[in-house]
């Protein structure tokens, strides 16, 4: 978590933990990340305030509305920059070939959820870069 809170303070994005409405996990906007004072794990706020860091990299406009294709693209993009970040494709093989052969080791080696090593390798099943490598895994 330390590491995510240098890049917001160098990035000066203030981080607040508040009580967000219904299931939001979090949100970024016009430089400031609020995570929800609700989630337990270490883990799950690292996985949500990398995601709210890669949208303030990557999006460019309000994209609450996940409905507008437009929008739904750009969080993607935002989540991509958050898995790059917290678990890289070299890293996952390097863990892989070092005994690390399954969803919960992995996410425990990363410190991230389960949910979110899940959704990195199958963001990088969908790129053409990766599939050959990755098919030969047991995941």
């Amino acid at each position: 978590m330390t590491s995510l809170l240098m890049i917001a303070e160098k990035e000066e994005i203030e981080v607040y933990e508040i009580n967000l409405p219904g299931r939001l996990k979090g949100i970024y906007y016009n430089g400031a990340i609020a995570i929800n004072e609700r989630i337990e794990t270490i883990a799950e706020k690292r996985c949500v305030l990398a995601e709210e860091l890669g949208h303030h990299y990557t999006t460019t406009s309000n994209i609450l509305d996940q409905n507008d294709p437009i929008n739904k693209r750009q969080e993607i993009r935002a989540r991509k920059w958050a898995y790059e970040l917290l678990a890289p494709i070299n890293r996952i093989f390097d863990a892989y070939y070092h005994g690390y052969d399954n969803v919960s080791l992995l996410a425990e080696y990363f410190n991230v959820t389960e949910e979110f090593i899940i959704d990195a390798i199958n963001s990088y099943k969908n790129s053409n870069a990766y599939f050959y490598e990755l098919r030969r895994c047991d995941w």
